[in-house]
């Protein structure tokens, strides 16, 4: 159980308000970048070339991003979040301009696993430094408010880069990220006052090799399967058995390890079980919302790859609206299991709901399931990541922190690649039921996919078949996300909730907002 619960370093009121724009800042940047790139790859790809590695310049940000999670985390245990947090900043901006001035398809790529490198910082230690200078009574509501951030920009990113690409260049897809970097710098720089750590430390380097090699072999297999490779090719199984091993002996190391990266004992807390757990279950099943939703959009329902983006704010505003509801509430009576306990029921109603979508659902009524989902998901992503750091020690906060963001992404990943083959499965059972023979020997699903437009191409006959086949293929889609939705509805009744402690509780506090006796932890 956890002993430590208070704030680290607690400030005033307007200290953290001043601070929380500078961390909301760095969480948008990093949050942004994971789809903004999308509209402009075509784009990309006509000036560079390199149509056989386009998938890289969104995987080699996804991968990096994923594997610095971890070890970001216990790295702020040990050393202090401050200067972590504004390394990241500045690893994340030398990627962006580094990107935006690539001349090759190659550098883009390098640039683009620079630039997620500093975004897994970004993403792990704004929740961490949220819980160093909040109280858990009142970090719900800070939480929630990163988590609107994280979807807005998520949603937003799409949107700004067709922008960008259709008035300005692509090049200002990464170009938009130096100033806001750079006021989040400066913010933090100036007004979030944390302590240098100057104890000495043993990094478990074997550790955070293990891991990270663990999760290269994981997002490959997510990102390649089915895609580059057939899911039974050696190189898929070799990925498979490859992360396997590096994980067990990751574990063992951990075990023996002086300061583990993931230390195990977090692992007999029942609250960081579950949540993590729960938050593994949630990525997957998101997926079957966020990724799949556009393709219902635009070949189902026939709409542009813009109005698809702006068709999915309904979402956006769900998310928005739980998050920073939920938030205000738990400030207010200090209780946060009822949030994703509803949240999950009302995820899982909205993916039930959007498996009976189909062509002639109306768009105001899909748009209330939107709004469904979004609320449900909002009730649940920022109150996992409460839950774990109120019931850790503060040592272990930022570990714990990451291990909840980074099993919810790697969930995201394996959302990916479970939906695209259900999507495959069905989708060719499907147009083999509808389709002549010898029209099927044109069709190619997987292009149909990457380009709405060629269906629209096609004969009528044949057109109306393939977007029937699509429809009933993302309605099996979406009936499994409600299922793994179910699941982890079954699994958040089992999440022990322990009071939450308030600031009036916190007796180690001076009035400058300075922590009075921090033992030989740390030195201002």
């Amino acid at each position: 159980m956890a002993t430590a619960t208070a704030p680290r370093y607690p400030l005033t009121h307007r200290q953290i308000q001043t601070v929380f724009g500078g961390l909301m800042a760095g969480m948008f940047l990093a949050a942004l970048d994971q789809t903004i790139v999308a509209t402009a790859l075509p784009t990309i790809v006509g000036e560079f070339g390199g149509l056989d590695h386009i998938s890289w310049v969104a995987s080699a940000y996804l991968l990096t991003s994923t594997a610095v999670m971890p070890v970001a985390g216990k790295l702020s245990d040990l050393y202090g979040r401050r200067q972590l947090f504004q390394a990241s900043i500045v690893v994340f901006l030398v990627g962006s301009l580094l990107a935006g001035i690539a001349q090759s398809m190659a550098q883009l790529i390098a640039f683009r696993a620079l630039q997620g490198a500093g975004a897994g910082g970004l993403l792990v230690l704004t929740f961490a430094i949220v819980g160093d200078v909040v109280a858990p009574r009142e970090r719900g509501r800070y939480q929630g408010y990163v988590a609107s951030v994280f979807a807005v920009a998520s949603v937003a990113g799409p949107l700004l880069g067709g922008f960008f690409v259709d008035h300005l260049s692509w090049r200002w897809v990464f170009y938009v990220n130096l100033p806001v970097g750079l006021v989040a710098l400066v913010i933090t720089s100036s007004a979030l006052r944390m302590p240098v750590r100057r104890e000495g430390h043993t990094i478990d380097y074997l550790g955070a090799a293990l891991l990270v090699g663990a999760i290269t072999s994981v997002i490959l297999l997510t990102v390649w399967g089915g895609n580059e490779y057939p899911w039974g090719s050696p190189t898929i199984v070799g990925l498979g058995v490859a992360g396997a091993i590096l994980l067990v002996l990751f574990v063992l190391q951990e075990r023996r390890a002086a300061e583990p990266i993931l230390p195990l004992r977090l692992f007999r807390n029942s609250v960081f079980t579950v949540s993590t757990a729960t938050a593994f279950t949630v990525g997957l099943a998101m997926f079957g919302a966020i990724l799949f939703l556009p393709l219902y959009l635009q070949i189902v329902k026939g709409s542009s790859a813009t109005n698809s983006g702006l068709l999915l704010l309904p979402i956006m505003a769900g998310i928005l609206t739980g998050s920073t509801t939920c938030g205000r509430i738990i400030t207010r009576v200090g209780r946060y299991k009822p949030f994703p306990v509803a949240g999950l029921a009302l995820m899982t109603i909205g993916f039930v709901c959007f498996s009976r979508m189909d062509a002639s659902t109306p768009g105001a009524l899909s748009a209330v399931f939107m709004v469904l989902t979004g609320v449900g998901i909002g009730f649940v992503t920022p109150v996992l990541v409460l839950a774990v750091q109120n019931a850790v020690d503060q040592r272990d906060l930022g570990a714990a922190t990451s291990a909840v963001t980074f099993l919810r992404t790697m969930g995201g990943a394996f959302g990916a690649a479970v939906f695209g083959a259900v999507l495959n499965a069905r989708l060719t059972v499907e147009l083999a039921a509808r389709l002549p023979r010898d029209a099927l020997r044109d069709i190619d699903p997987a292009r149909l996919q990457g380009s709405p437009a060629q269906i629209r191409a096609l004969p009528p006959d044949v057109q109306d078949g393939v977007i029937r086949a699509f429809d009933a293929s993302l309605q099996t889609v979406f009936l499994v996300a409600a299922l793994i939705g179910l699941a982890a509805f079954v699994l958040i009744w089992w999440l022990r909730e322990l009071p939450l402690q308030q600031r009036d509780d916190l007796s180690d506090v001076r009035a400058d907002g300075v922590v009075e006796s921090l033992g030989s932890e740390a030195h201002l």
